[in-house]
């Protein structure tokens, strides 16, 4: 019976001897000496260095190398395991491994440092964070901290999964660190169990590599739940020997009955996981005595038929528990994985799990697509359902299930999976995700607009670089800022390739925007004051004038006087009341009207004067019957104006004496006289408004003399000077107009 990863102990890293390489390179009848001298290579290099774990880099090397073995790995695969590490003590590692071993090799132990380099400096920086932080562990923003440095590492993994091995390579060397913690007994580093356990683990499970998802994830819960993790393996550890003792009863009649019955099949053992038993117990909320897979075997077959045979004649010698039955066969997992799972009870009634499968399923369940792991020696494969019939079928086989991963952990959808992204450092190893092709210049738009805005240069891994260069995965970016000033219009050109973002392009355009709408401003608003200081207004607040305009405030009025969209004349008009009438000092005073004086002429009333000259006033332009007074003008008589009008307050408070009552004759109500009167509309401007309120005035048989239009940002303001014979009927005439669409008032002025 296969013992469980969970149970046994795992064997702690130590500096292996030379037979165990050389039984490795048995497995490599092609080039049988290249792992032995990949460690030869690496071993005068790295025997005496430590990783920041605290374990010996050779030892821990050897292990992974192991590993990678006992999955299935290739030669490179393997051989990389030492390589990787020989990269920080090479001067130029590409070209030295590359001479000695060849491309391939130098490649994925390029890529493979990229990735430890990256994620040993992003668990440094959180780790600095952290202590800056705070001490607390559970804090909402330590949790989020630790949430954003899981994202964070998976999509490190899948920016360098281009080449599965670097994946596999990864999964190898966790692996062989946590067992490292568990033998040695060392505090495992804040982040290394979770990370493990949420982002690791599901990568195994994605590509459908058992063997190393149910050990990370035992080993990752053990050092997370310590307390929990001893109380299920002592629960198991209880009634360990009875347990085995029935279980080995069972498998032996099982496989002696099967192959009885025709059916050639190899019964063993399952191993039993702390980790699944425990999300089982939580999940289903059920008891240690209810976990049916305590007690579990695996039937290996030869055939799909002889699966389903196997099944039926466990199901009539057994009772099956029918709500616990699953077939994977017909509806495999999304991983690719396939099986039959059922849960029975024997003679005593107790449960147990039964898993039946092909062997090749069996192969694929165990080891996944490490059968995989390259895809140029993938050959006509198969792989979760997909025939690999050639390197480029293989590639996509495995790429597909490396982004199912992403999928199952993002929510993402599919067709957002497939834009090429890079994964670049912060000189404080924060983790800027960018598009393919991405140059310094994104970069620094990604960090911070204001960055972006001042960026003059920039190193990439400590070397000067243009700006246009573009970035690969795992760099370290360090941007130059001046302390102030804005991008360079060249950035715009494609042609000179600065820009790959679109968020950067738009940041750039938006710049260039704003300084042209600041020049604009800045030219109407000269403009304005150039006009103020003529008109002798420049105590005159801007934002009163722009509001009295229908501007918001006074940039609005600005931007549009600086485009030429509105008239400066405009301005003038509202800043130029209507002249005052002047008065001759010599003019003879009126008196008030004594009762018994008959009307003069015109229908209007002068008291004393019969044949005294007047004229109505344009400002306020009078009509019967509203109360009305008289002023003096020089040499034109008498100015009639309404005696609510501003400009006869101003001209009373600066010559009172000058005032005659007046009074609008009775000859007036029966001449047929008619006064022009200023109407103001304000409306929402559209097509057909102005013969809309022409046609009201028209009904109501009022004649419209003049017009004046004016449209301020979808505002119409219009004046029409229309002539009345009764003031007192126009205010019914304005409310028929204020009832039109869009019109938002219509007053006398």
């Amino acid at each position: 019976m296969k013992s469980s990863v969970s149970e046994a102990a795992p064997v702690k890293a130590v500096k292996p001897v030379l037979p165990v390489v050389a039984a490795i390179a048995e497995t490599l009848p092609d080039h049988p000496q290249a792992l032995v001298r990949a460690r030869a290579f690496a071993e005068p290099l790295l025997s005496c260095e430590t990783l920041d774990t605290g374990e010996n880099t050779l030892a821990h090397a050897d292990a992974v190398a192991v590993i990678l073995k006992d999955i299935g790995g290739s030669e490179a695969m393997q051989a990389a395991s030492y390589l990787v590490y020989t990269c920080d003590h090479l001067n130029k590692p590409q070209e030295v491994i590359a001479k000695a071993f060849g491309d391939n090799f130098a490649a994925l132990a390029i890529e493979t440092t990229k990735l430890v380099r990256v994620q040993r400096q992003a668990r440094q920086a959180k780790a600095a964070k952290a202590a800056k932080a705070t001490a607390a562990t559970d804090t909402p923003a330590a949790q989020q901290a630790a949430a954003v440095q899981t994202e964070n590492v998976r999509k490190m993994l899948l920016a360098f999964s281009r080449d599965l091995r670097v994946v596999m390579l990864r999964l190898a060397s966790r692996l062989q660190t946590l067992r490292f913690f568990a033998a040695s007994k060392l505090p495992v580093p804040d982040g290394v169990a979770a990370e493990s356990l949420q982002v690791f683990a599901p990568l195994a499970n994605r590509l459908g590599i058992w063997e190393i998802k149910w050990e990370l994830e035992d080993l990752a819960f053990r050092f997370l739940e310590p307390d929990t993790y001893k109380q299920v393996a002592r629960l198991l550890d209880e009634k360990r020997v009875e347990r085995e003792a029935h279980v080995e009863r069972l498998r032996s009649q099982l496989e002696h009955d099967l192959n009885v019955n025709g059916i050639h099949a190899s019964v063993s053992g399952r191993p039993k996981h702390i980790y699944s038993i425990v999300k089982k117990m939580r999940g289903k909320s059920l008891g240690f005595d209810k976990v049916y897979d305590v007690r579990a075997l695996r039937i290996v077959v030869a055939s799909v038929p002889e699966c389903y045979g196997a099944l039926s004649w466990v199901h009539d010698h057994f009772k099956p528990i029918t709500e616990e039955f699953d077939d994977y066969i017909a509806k495999p997992k999304v991983n690719g994985y396939q099986s039959l799972h059922t849960v029975v009870r024997d003679a005593d009634g107790l449960p147990t799990e039964i898993q039946i499968r092909t062997q090749a399923m069996h192969d694929h369940a165990e080891n996944g697509v490490a059968a995989h792991w390259a895809y140029k020696e993938a050959g006509a494969k198969g792989y979760a359902g997909v025939s690999a019939t050639g390197a480029y079928d293989a590639k996509i086989a495995v790429l597909r299930q490396l982004l199912a991963w992403e999928r199952d952990l993002s929510g993402v959808q599919p067709e957002t999976l497939l834009d090429d992204r890079i994964y670049v450092l912060t000189p404080d190893a924060a983790i800027v995700e960018l598009p393919q092709g991405a140059t310094p210049v994104d970069f620094a738009y990604t960090v911070h607009t204001d960055l972006g805005h001042r960026c003059r240069g920039a190193r990439v891994d400590g070397a000067m670089v243009p700006l246009n260069t573009p970035l690969k995965n795992g760099q370290t970016v360090e941007v130059s800022a001046a302390k102030e000033g804005g991008p360079s219009r060249d950035w715009l050109n494609a042609d000179l390739g600065y820009l790959a973002s679109h968020r950067a392009r738009t940041k750039v355009r938006a710049w260039f925007n704003a300084l042209a709408l600041s020049e604009t401003i800045a030219k109407g608003r000269e403009a304005v004051e150039k006009l103020l200081q003529r008109e002798g207004k420049t105590a005159l607040k801007l934002d009163d004038l722009a509001v009295q305009l229908g501007f918001e405030n006074a940039n609005a009025l600005f931007e549009d006087v600086g485009k030429d969209e509105f008239s400066l004349r405009t301005i003038e008009q509202l800043l130029r009341p209507p002249e005052a009438p002047q008065f001759d000092a010599n003019l003879p005073l009126l008196r008030k009207p004594r009762s018994g004086d008959n009307p003069t002429k015109g229908g209007l009333l002068v008291v004393g004067v019969d044949s005294l000259m007047t004229q109505m006033a344009k400002c306020c332009k009078p009509a019967p019957p509203d109360a009305i007074c008289g002023f003096v003008t020089r040499g034109k008589g008498v100015s009639v104006h309404r005696k609510d009008c501003s400009n006869l307050k101003e001209m009373v408070a600066r010559n009172g004496e000058r005032l005659i009552d007046v009074e609008w004759g009775v000859a007036q109500a029966v001449s047929g006289s008619v006064y022009p009167v200023d109407v103001a509309v304000q409306a929402h401007d559209r097509q057909g408004l102005l013969r809309d309120i022409s046609e009201v005035f028209t009904k109501e048989k009022m004649n419209v003399i003049g017009v004046q239009t004016q449209s301020i940002k979808g505002t119409a303001w219009m004046t029409f000077t229309v002539e009345v014979s009764d003031s007192g009927r126009l205010h019914k005439v304005l409310g028929l107009v204020a009832e039109l669409p869009g019109v938002s008032s219509a007053r006398r002025k």
